[in-house]
């Protein structure tokens, strides 16, 4: 993979743990030659990301809505920013410079950019891994909600399982570079009466 989209929060959270995290994988992802791209705050988890990367030399281009520009405080020191309209054409843009796609802690925003990656991988839009960082077990209700969404007949186990999780960034990242995309299957596979 030559650049990975990561999606985090804007805000810290209450543990250190979390910017550490993010500095740690965009230093991990600077190593590896990896372009960042993510959404060009230069606050919270965004911007510890964004440093790690940039302090070991990594690339990062950041990609804002200009709405968002003063509100989440635009990184000034990327190696590209890239300002659009939308939400939406953040989205789309920062998907089409990506490779794979990472999430990490993070709010609505966050788990609203995942889940879209996720649903166009299910509908064979995309044949990207997407990989989630499960800091501080941070996403182990997430991960419960999914199970029990196919145990219950709303999701599929293939679609379930390709949604990657490891709490080691190193780990993530190998089942991303291994990662064999899955066939999209028929959606709805009962008929209702």
């Amino acid at each position: 993979m030559k650049s990975i989209v990561v999606f985090c929060g804007s805000g810290d959270g209450y543990n250190e743990c979390y910017r550490e995290a993010a500095y740690e994988l965009g230093a991990i992802l600077a190593g590896r030659g990896i372009r960042i791209v993510y959404g060009g705050a230069k606050v919270g988890l965004m911007g510890a990301l964004a440093s790690g990367a940039l302090e070991n030399g990594g690339k990062v281009i950041g990609v804002i809505p200009a709405f968002l520009q003063t509100k989440e405080v635009a990184h000034d020191g990327l190696t590209e920013l890239i300002t659009v309209e939308t939400m939406h054409e953040r989205k789309l843009r920062m998907h089409e410079l990506s490779d794979g796609i990472i999430t990490m802690p993070g709010g609505w925003g966050t788990m609203e950019e995942m889940f879209e990656m996720l649903t166009w991988g299910q509908l064979g839009l995309h044949e990207k891994p997407v990989g989630l960082l499960n800091v501080n077990g941070y996403y182990d209700a997430l991960k419960a909600l999914s199970d029990n969404m196919v145990t219950e007949g709303f999701l599929d186990e293939f679609v379930n399982s390709s949604l990657l999780i490891s709490e080691s960034p190193e780990e993530l990242l190998t089942k991303m570079e291994d990662y064999t995309p899955v066939a999209a299957k028929k959606i709805m596979t009962r008929q209702t009466t």
